[in-house]
């Protein structure tokens, strides 16, 4: 049986076409939300138990590892939700692809003409629609952050630097080429938010769906003893991949929230004016 590259559709509601990697996404966010409504009703209930323990000593291990890339704590604590949940979400959905059942119960459809068999579940991040939605938000969730930290124009300024461009007919023609330059720096840094998040998703996407072709093949040759190496490997995989996406999320946050390049020596320079005069 070939593991086909696009997701099938199971049913529809409404407009909408359900997906079996849908699916899979909706049994985690159903777990997520299950487990955080626990936790938060478990901290309420006075003396913290075995359970809250472990989460808050999970919870204090990954504002460790924030730290160690934004050297900011509370930074790492405006970024924790986001990231965590990214993290927790696609680690989910990649070993959720390892439950027995998963791509082997379904039901046979009629797909263009001929029944072919369409298994109920199939791990999301196999699925390019549902990595490239997670690019997108990592990569838009880095944009907002930074406005709201810097403001809408210093954080614009990263990009399009129109104020240096015309600060730079003050100071003459090295400054207006060297503006030039910085300007087109920022549209190359414009496109590559674009490839950030095409990045983003295509790795997840690519390791992800390729473990499933490859656990497709091993089941397919023997269905006892052969495929648990490499079922053990996916699960290193899987934990690899979604540590990969979210750091790779966090230092996006971490630069998009630091000033502009050459702020600092612009102020320099205007202080140095002001002395001098």
């Amino acid at each position: 049986m070939l593991v086909p590259l696009a997701a099938e559709a199971i049913t529809h509601i409404g407009a909408l076409t359900v997906t079996n990697t849908l699916v899979n996404a909706w049994i985690v966010a159903i777990i997520l939300i299950v487990a955080a409504t626990v936790i938060r009703f478990t901290a309420r209930a006075g003396a913290p138990g075995k359970f809250q323990n472990a989460v808050e000593a999970l919870f204090e291990i990954l504002l460790s590892t924030f730290d160690s890339v934004t050297h900011d704590r509370n930074r790492s604590k405006k970024f924790f939700p986001l990231v965590t949940t990214l993290f927790l979400f696609i680690l989910l959905n990649n070993w959720l692809g390892q439950l027995p059942g998963t791509g082997t119960i379904g039901i046979w459809k009629e797909i263009h003409g001929a029944v072919e068999f369409v298994p109920l579940l199939r791990p999301a991040t196999s699925d390019l629609n549902v990595t490239l939605a997670l690019g997108i938000l990592a990569i838009f969730s880095t944009h907002i952050f930074g406005i709201v930290t810097l403001g809408f124009f210093r954080h614009a300024n990263k990009f399009l630097q129109f104020g240096s461009l015309v600060k730079s007919f003050k100071k003459g023609p090295i400054a207006i080429l060297t503006a030039v330059i910085e300007f087109g720096a920022g549209l190359i840094e414009t496109a590559g938010e674009f490839a950030r998040a095409i990045s983003l998703s295509l790795r997840l996407f690519g390791n992800i769906f390729a473990g499933e072709v490859l656990m497709t093949v091993m089941l397919g040759l023997f269905a006892y003893g052969l495929p648990l190496p490499f079922q053990a490997l996916e699960l290193l995989v899987g934990i690899v991949q979604a540590v990969v996406f979210s750091m790779l999320t966090l230092v996006f946050l971490t630069l998009a929230t630091e000033p502009p390049h050459g702020e600092h020596a612009d102020h320099a320079e205007e202080h140095a004016a002001a002395a001098h005069h």
